[in-house]
Parts: C-alpha cells; sequence; structure tokens
C-alpha cells in the first residue's frame, strides 16, 4: 500500500512539477519573442534606418549606414534572443550587422543555412515580404560552428504590402538559448523537451530526435489534448500557448519515477519495521507494567483464597475462577437481600414509627437501603383495627387474625393509594400516608383519605364479613414527627373504640378531657438527639408540637404547668450535662440560663427562651462540626500533596488514611471545597507537572510518570484539558 501510495504520489508531484516548469518556461520565451517583436517595431520608426531605406543612391549615404550600424548596435545588449541579428537593405544590397555591413554573398559564407543554397536564401528571406514570421529550427553554420536556429524575419516598414520591402530585419535565435529555457525539466529527470509551432514544426528540441517527435505526434494512441500520459516508457506532461499556438511537452523517464518511488518505498519500510519493531518493546514495556496490578491482585487473592487443588491450572485460570465464584457469590448475595427486602421495609417502619430514628439524615439514609420513597417527608400516620377479637390466647384466634391482617393489607394495596404499612400487634396494621408538594396539609387529602378507608372498611364487610375501624394522627410536616403523629392516631382509635363510633376518627375530631400535661419519653429523647445532631429546624419542631399539645388541645392546671415546664428544663439540664457540651466554656452560662426560667412564666414566653437556648447550642455543635470537616480536608489535601505521585492513589485509600467511609469522604470533600477529588487530585498532579517543566530536564514521560500517570497519553490529554495547551508546546512557551 505504501508503495502503491508512493508511486500515485511520485507521479502527480512529477507532472505538477512538470506543469510548473513548462508554464514557467512558456511565460519566460514569449516575453522574449515579444521583446524580438518589439525590437522589430524599433527599428521601424528609427529615423536613420527610415532615412536609408528610402535613399536611392547607394553611393552617397556613407555616414548614414555607419550611423545606423551604430544605433543598431545598442539594441541586442539587453536580449540574449538578439545577440544574432541583421538589416538587408535592398537598394543598397547591403545586409547591416551590429558593427559590421556585408554584401549578401558575402555573409553567406560566414552565416547560412544547410539547406538553403545562396539564392535560396535570398528568395525566401531577404526578397520576400514578412509580417513576424518564425522559420521553423533549422540547421544552421555561424563561423563555421554547426548548430540549429529558429528564425524571425520582419519586413521595413512594417505597412509593406509587396512581394518586396525595403528592408527586412532577421534575428537568428539559437536553439541553446530556447532550450536552455527549460533545462531545469531535463537536467532533474534527464528526460526531453519540445517545443512546436501551431503547425507542427519543431521549434526547439533537447533530449530526443525530430523523429521520435514526429512518430509520437502521429500516433493514434498519443492525445495531444491530454495534459500528462504515459507514452511507451515516458510520462509526458504537453501544455498550449494561448498566444501564438505553440505546443510545449515534456518527457519523464518512466524508471526515474519509479526510482524515486523505490526510495519511498524503501524508507516506508524501514520507518515501518522500525516503528513495529519499537511498538513491540513499548507494547511489551507496558504489558509488565499494566499487569503488575494484576500481579498484586493475584497474590492477593491466593494469600486470601490460597491455591485451589488443580496445581497444574495457570494464574489466568486461578484469576477467572475465583472471580467467577465471587461473582457467583454476590449474585447469590443479591438474592437473598431481595428476598429479605420486605423484612428490612417492615423493620424500617416499625423504627421510624417507634420513633428509634435520631436524625433526618439516618432516616432518608435507611429509607433508601430499603428502597422506599418518602417523597416530601409529610403526611399522615394511622392505625387500623381489626374488631371482634377481644381475647387472643389461643393458637386459632391468632392464626385467624394472621390471615385477617394479610387480607387487609392486601385490600390496602388494592385501593390504588400509595401506602406504607407494617403489622402493629395481632390485631392492628400501621399505615403511613406520604404526601406529595401539591398536596400537603390540605383538606382535600383529609377527605381522600377518609373516603379510601370508608371504601376499604366497605370491601372487608362485603367479602370477607371483616369489620375494621382506623384512627389517624395530625398532618406530620417531617419525617421525625412520625412518630408523634402515630401516637396521635393511637390515641383517636382508642377515642372512637371508647365511645362506639365507626368509620374513621381523626385526632382533630377527639375531646380529650386530660389535665395531664403531654410530654411522652419518645419526645423528649428525640428532642435529646436532634440537638445533638445540630438540627435546629427539627428541635423547633418537636418543642411546638409538645406547646400545641399542651396548650390547645389539653387544659393545664397551673401545676400541671410547673410540672410540664420543670420536665422540660430537666430535659436540657442532662443535656447540657452531656460530654457533647461540657467542653465548651460557655456552658454555664447556658445551664444557669435554663435554671432561671421561671415556672409561672406563659408557656409562649418559655417556648422562645427554649428557642434560644437551642439556637445557642446547635451553633456550638455546627461549630465543631465544622472544625472536624475543616480538620478532616485538611488531612485529605496533605496526604494528596504527600502522595500524589502514587499512581495508585484513590479516593478509597484517602478514605482509610483519615478513617472515614469513602462516600462520607466524597460528599464532604465536595461540599467544602467545591470540587471532586479526582478533580483534585488532576490539579494537584498538573501544578507538580508544571513545576518541573519549568525547572528540570526530564522528558514529558517521566514527568507524567513523576506526577502518578501510568500513561504519558493520559497525562498528556488531561495537561490540555487542564491548560488549554500540551506540555511540550507549554515548556516551549516558558523557554521563549
Amino acid at each position: 500500500m505504501s508503495y502503491l501510495t508512493s508511486i500515485s504520489v511520485t507521479q502527480s508531484i512529477s507532472i505538477e512539477n512538470g506543469i510548473t516548469q513548462l508554464e514557467k518556461g512558456q511565460e519566460i520565451l514569449e516575453r522574449r519573442m515579444a521583446e524580438v517583436e518589439g525590437f522589430t517595431r524599433q527599428l521601424a520608426v528609427n529615423q536613420e534606418l527610415n532615412v536609408l531605406m528610402n535613399e536611392r543612391d547607394n553611393e552617397t549615404n556613407v555616414y548614414g549606414i555607419w550611423r545606423a550600424m551604430e544605433n543598431v548596435l545598442t539594441f541586442g545588449q539587453t536580449n540574449d534572443f538578439l545577440q544574432n541579428y541583421y538589416i538587408y537593405l535592398a537598394n543598397y544590397n547591403l545586409i547591416l550587422t551590429p558593427g559590421s555591413s556585408y554584401r549578401p554573398n558575402h555573409y553567406y559564407t560566414d552565416f547560412h543555412y544547410t539547406d538553403l543554397s545562396l539564392e535560396e536564401w535570398m528568395k525566401e528571406v531577404l526578397d520576400q515580404t514578412h509580417r513576424s514570421e518564425i522559420k521553423p529550427l533549422s540547421s544552421y553554420v555561424s563561423r563555421g560552428q554547426q548548430t540549429s536556429v529558429i528564425t524571425y524575419m520582419q519586413s521595413l516598414p512594417l505597412d509593406s504590402f509587396n512581394n518586396s520591402s525595403p528592408a527586412v530585419a532577421v534575428v537568428v535565435i539559437d536553439e541553446k538559448m530556447i532550450v536552455g529555457l527549460l533545462s531545469s525539466l531535463t537536467d532533474r529527470y534527464g528526460g526531453w523537451v519540445h517545443i512546436s509551432d501551431a503547425q507542427g514544426n519543431t521549434i526547439a528540441l533537447k533530449g530526443s530526435g525530430v523523429s521520435e517527435m514526429a512518430k509520437m505526434t502521429s500516433d493514434p494512441g498519443f492525445d495531444q489534448s491530454k495534459v500528462s500520459q504515459f507514452y511507451e516508457n515516458d510520462l509526458v506532461i504537453t501544455t498550449r500557448s494561448d498566444t501564438n499556438g505553440w505546443v510545449y511537452q515534456a518527457g519523464i523517464p518512466r524508471d526515474l519515477l519509479l526510482e524515486n518511488a523505490n526510495k519511498i518505498k524503501k524508507m516506508s519500510m524501514l520507518i515501518t519495521g522500525g516503528t513495529l519493531l519499537i511498538g513491540l518493546v513499548v507494547g511489551l514495556i507496558l504489558a509488565y507494567r499494566h499487569s503488575a496490578p494484576i500481579n498484586r491482585l493475584l497474590s492477593v487473592m491466593k494469600e486470601q483464597f490460597g491455591r485451589d487443588e488443580g496445581a497444574s491450572r495457570n494464574e489466568f485460570d486461578f484469576l477467572s475462577g475465583n472471580i467467577a465464584d465471587m461473582i457467583t457469590k454476590n449474585k447469590l448475595l443479591e438474592s437473598e437481600l431481595n428476598r429479605q427486602l420486605p423484612l428490612v421495609r417492615d423493620a424500617f417502619l416499625k423504627r421510624l414509627i417507634s420513633g428509634e430514628f435520631k436524625s433526618r439524615d439516618e432516616i432518608h439514609s435507611a429509607a433508601e437501603q430499603a428502597d422506599i420513597r418518602l417523597h416530601q417527608g409529610t403526611g399522615y400516620a394511622g392505625i387500623v383495627q381489626i374488631n371482634g377479637y377481644g381475647s387472643m390466647d389461643n393458637v386459632e384466634v391468632l392464626n385467624e387474625l394472621n390471615a385477617s391482617r394479610l387480607l387487609l393489607k392486601q385490600a390496602l394495596s388494592d385501593v390504588g393509594v400509595d401506602i406504607l404499612m407494617t403489622d402493629w400487634g395481632s390485631d392492628k396494621v400501621a399505615t403511613l400516608f406520604f404526601s406529595t408538594e401539591e398536596e400537603a396539609g390540605s383538606d382535600q387529602t383529609v377527605e381522600d383519605i377518609t373516603q379510601t378507608m370508608e371504601n376499604l372498611a366497605q370491601v372487608m364487610f362485603n367479602e370477607y364479613r371483616i369489620t375494621i375501624q382506623s384512627g389517624f394522627g395530625n398532618y406530620f410536616t417531617s419525617v421525625t414527627e412520625v412518630s408523634h403523629s402515630f401516637d396521635q392516631a393511637n390515641q383517636a382509635l382508642e377515642y372512637a373504640i371508647y365511645t362506639n363510633q365507626r368509620g374513621v376518627m381523626w385526632n382533630s375530631e377527639t375531646q380529650i378531657e386530660n389535665t395531664t400535661y403531654y410530654y411522652p419519653l419518645d419526645s423528649e429523647q428525640r428532642l435529646i438527639t436532634t440537638i445533638r445532631a445540630g438540627e435546629l429546624e427539627e428541635a423547633k419542631r418537636i418543642v411546638e408540637s409538645i406547646m400545641i399539645q399542651n396548650m390547645e388541645q389539653r387544659e393545664l392546671s397551673m401545676e400541671m404547668k410547673h410540672q410540664l415546664i420543670g420536665e422540660m428544663k430537666g430535659t436540657f439540664i442532662k443535656l447540657l450535662d452531656q460530654k457533647a457540651f461540657t467542653e465548651y466554656d460557655a456552658i454555664e452560662n447556658v445551664k444557669r440560663r435554663v435554671i432561671e426560667i421561671g415556672s409561672a412564666e406563659p408557656l409562649e414566653s418559655v417556648k422562645s427562651d427554649l428557642y434560644e437556648i437551642m439556637e445557642e447550642l446547635c451553633g456550638l455543635i455546627a461549630n465543631k462540626k465544622k472544625d472536624i470537616h475543616s480538620q478532616i480536608i485538611k488531612q485529605i489535601k496533605e496526604y494528596t500533596a504527600e502522595m500524589y505521585s502514587d499512581t495508585e492513589l484513590t479516593l478509597y485509600r484517602v478514605a482509610e488514611q483519615v478513617e472515614r467511609p469513602e462516600k462520607y469522604i466524597s460528599q464532604l470533600f465536595k461540599e467544602y471545597t467545591g470540587v471532586n477529588f479526582s478533580d483534585h487530585l488532576i490539579k494537584v498532579r498538573m501544578d507538580q507537572a508544571i513545576i518541573l517543566l519549568k525547572n528540570s530536564n526530564y522528558t514529558v514521560d517521566e514527568i507524567a510518570t513523576r506526577v502518578g500517570y501510568n500513561s504519558s497519553h493520559s497525562f498528556r490529554r488531561a495537561f490540555k484539558r487542564l491548560n488549554g495547551i500540551s506540555p511540550s508546546v507549554y515548556r516551549q512557551s516558558d523557554y521563549e
């Protein structure tokens, strides 16, 4: 392919160069011939020559002849085509040349055409009228030297129309001068050059014979209209003049073309062979380098799993076998996890309803693990009880209740509403209705849930003769309030059973006549956990919920109010005695503020005081988190700056160093720096690469290895993506 391409390229280049040289020679030749024509026109207007042409007494104007000779002498000094010319004066029968005058017979003795006698020469040249006429290439003798010339002839004056004219200007142009204009073609390629006029007569020829040119021209297989074509053993290039119709042809021997192509072929083979050899060596080196991690992995696997019983098995079989075994075990693990997913979901819902989670982030993480969508984290908690089972102390009743719960949950799944549910005791099912952003807290949502539960009760009775009673708590605005809403649902259900009401009972519809304050243990625990996590808004929601329960839905006596405030103050005192806060110097002031809250103050005022204290405590936690996170980020950056040259430096290695989970490190670094760790690592490596490019003589490949890249190609691509130019260009621009 390389050889064929070389032939094609060489031929194309040769044709292009040949045409260029021919056109250049054509341009110069036409310009010289135009100067020759201009010379004859200058003679036509020469005053001394006009006087001589009109003179009739050839014995009386010797001085005029001498003046004309002196004047004519200067014309040939600027054009080598005018080195040999003469003017024939018919009335004097005299030939004037630069510096001499001859009688025709004397001139013929020194200068004559070998194929014309004196009489023929005088008849065809001297005695004829010529109008810019060119005599084709002819054999010529000049002072005994054999040569070939073309002859330019012009009668004077220019308007001579008879068969004879007063004077004739004749310019004899040696063939060597013409072919010298195209010598670059013959000298370079060793071929031939042929110039012919419009009638096919040879004007100039070098490197071949007239007979060969005539044979080629008459050959039907030779197309003279083509610019380039192969004829016999030559590449023939042809151009035609638009000025005078002359045809310029050059022949380049085929063997010379193939000689250049063979040189290219030889070089191509050497380069290709050398490149393949170098590529093989580089491939072996890279294969060895890149196989190092696999070898290390193999050694680790051998340490962990040991060699298998088949001692004849090679490393590949060992590695592929163990990887296949790991894939199989991974699939089994995935299958087992999918099988246990319902249990994981059930456990999550029970923990959520019971209020066992410490923070909102923990809830969302657990929900993601259980593949449960929490939507906006808002909605309603409810509980559905199967009626008619007062005693559950025998196996038959428990089995029947299990079947009834399964039927109830299946019916709940069939109502077409996204409901989360789990068993709550033997005869109850807890439900969670999460709302979308558009449905959040609207009356229409309450009506839809009520209608859904009434339809469910109708279906259960009609199809299974099972009666149910349900209760729902108030709207929760955060997933941390689900347990509180569920407590309200329990209260609503108890109230419905107590008042013997059927259907759906909402907590807002109950009239709880209770003079005791509301401050359950789980609410206290959630409040402590939320403040320790620094989640101020969640803590405010919990306090707000407690206050609403005691201010709006209960009528507390003064004594119960004092006990409630004392309980809440005790919660904060217990919180401040924990290690998370004792290390702060200002914590005693905060504790004093808690103690100073008066029991006689209105609950609204107490709530405001507690809000201020919670803001200060959450601020302390946030600052502590920020300090810890800043220290972790600092450790990550320091470790990266130390280990950037390690090609195996990964986020996993960094997480091991700072003793934190990999996902946690990734999110933390992105949050605090605004960039991913991988981008930071590339930036560190590129900064070091720039220093080495400026201050060292290492090659780009060596620098790539020193800054932690296995592949110099990857390094160059990363450097150009970050800096806009390649490493080599960067180094060169720095030098300049």
